[in-house]
C-alpha cells in the first residue's frame, strides 16, 4: 500500500464528518430553543449524563460548561443505583446523551428523574426511542453516515453531539454577554489563563512596593531595593510618581568616586507607566520592545493624567510566572 493512500483514507473519512456535521443547523429548531431557555433558568446544576463514547463527550461539555459559569459536572447512569443519584438535586437540570436513545443503563437514571421530577434534555437519533420519550425536551438529530468503511464506528455521530454540546454552551454565552474578564474568573491556569491575565492580576502592591519620598537620602534608597528585591526604586513627591531610579542607576553612582548622592539628580523622570487593566501579554510587549525588566501600574482613571499615584509594579518575572511569589 501506497502512502499517499493513507492520505486519501484519511480524506476520505474526513469529508465523510465535514458532510455530516454541516447537518447540525436541522438541531437549531424550537427544541433546541427551549433547552436553552430551561438551561438560562437553571436554579441548580447541569448534569450530563451517558455511557460509553458518549460518556467522554458528556464529561467534556460539563467541562465546557464549567468553564464558562454553567455549573456542571458528569454523573455515570451506571452509578445512579448505587449512590451516586444523591448528586442530584430537583433544581437542577439533566442532558442525556444516547445515539439510540435505548440504552438499558439510563432507564434507572431516567426513572429517579421522573419521579423527583427533575427537568431532562434528551439528545438522541431515534424519534421513537425511550430517552425521547422520557425527556421533557427532545433534541432529535439526523441519522448520520460514520465516517468508517463500514459505517459502524461511532465517528461523525460523537463528532456530531460534541458540537450539539458547543452550540449549546456558545449561545448561552451570547445570551449572558460572556465576556474574557469573566473566563478568566473561571480559567485561572494554563495558557489560556495565562492570556487574560491583566496588570491588576499580578503585580505587587502596598508595602510590597519599593518607593520612597525624594527628600530621602541615598542610602535608604539603596536599603529599599535591597529589601524589596525588584531591581528599582519609585521615587515620589506629594505621593505622586516623580520618577524612579534602576539598580544599574545606584551601581554606577557608587561606582563614582564623587559620586552625586542626591535622589532629585540621578532619578529618571517621568517614568513609563500602565494602566491596571492593560493585558499582560501586552504588558510583556511593552517590556520586550523598550528593555525594561519593570513597569508602574496606575489606575484606569489615573492612566492619562500627568499626575499619578502609584498602584503596583510588575516584573518581568511575574510575567513569566504565575505572579508575585
Amino acid at each position: 500500500m501506497k502512502k499517499k493512500d493513507y492520505i486519501n483514507f484519511a480524506n476520505k473519512a474526513a469529508n465523510i464528518q465535514i458532510g455530516e456535521l454541516k447537518k447540525i443547523k436541522k438541531v437549531f429548531n424550537n427544541s433546541f430553543v427551549q433547552a436553552i431557555d430551561l438551561i438560562m433558568n437553571c436554579r441548580g446544576k447541569v448534569i450530563f449524563s451517558g455511557v460509553g463514547k458518549n460518556s467522554f463527550i458528556c464529561k467534556k461539555a460539563a467541562a465546557t460548561f464549567s468553564s464558562v459559569g454553567i455549573p456542571s459536572f458528569f454523573v455515570d447512569p451506571t452509578g445512579v443505583s448505587h449512590g451516586d443519584a444523591g448528586q442530584i438535586e430537583r433544581k437542577d437540570i439533566l442532558i442525556v446523551i444516547s445515539n439510540s436513545g435505548n440504552t438499558s443503563e439510563l432507564t434507572n437514571l431516567l426513572k429517579f428523574a421522573n419521579r423527583f421530577r427533575i427537568k431532562v434534555i434528551g439528545i438522541a437519533s431515534n424519534s421513537k426511542s425511550m430517552l425521547l420519550k422520557a425527556s421533557d425536551i427532545k433534541i432529535l438529530y439526523p441519522k448520520l453516515k460514520e465516517a468508517d468503511p463500514n459505517n459502524i464506528v461511532p465517528t461523525s455521530s460523537t463528532s456530531f453531539v460534541m458540537l450539539l454540546c458547543d452550540c449549546l454552551a456558545n449561545t448561552i454565552m451570547e445570551k449572558r454577554k460572556f465576556t474574557k474578564e469573566r473566563f478568566f474568573l473561571y480559567h485561572k491556569g494554563g495558557n489560556l489563563g495565562a492570556s487574560l491575565r491583566l496588570a491588576k492580576d499580578i503585580m505587587v502592591t502596598g508595602n510590597k512596593m519599593p518607593i520612597i519620598d525624594h527628600k530621602k537620602k541615598f542610602k535608604q534608597a539603596l536599603q529599599i531595593m535591597s529589601q524589596k528585591k525588584l531591581g528599582i526604586v519609585v521615587i515620589t513627591k506629594n505621593k505622586f510618581i516623580k520618577g524612579l531610579i534602576t539598580d544599574g542607576d545606584l551601581r554606577r553612582v557608587l561606582n563614582r568616586p564623587k559620586g552625586e548622592k542626591n535622589l532629585d539628580k540621578i532619578i529618571r523622570n517621568f517614568p513609563l507607566t500602565i494602566n491596571e487593566s492593560m493585558p499582560a501579554s501586552k504588558a510583556l510587549a511593552i517590556m520586550n520592545e523598550k528593555k525594561i525588566t519593570s513597569l508602574l501600574v496606575v489606575s484606569d482613571k489615573q492612566y492619562k493624567k500627568k499626575n499619578k499615584i502609584l498602584k503596583g509594579i510588575i516584573h518581568i518575572h511575574f510575567l513569566l510566572n504565575d505572579g508575585p511569589k
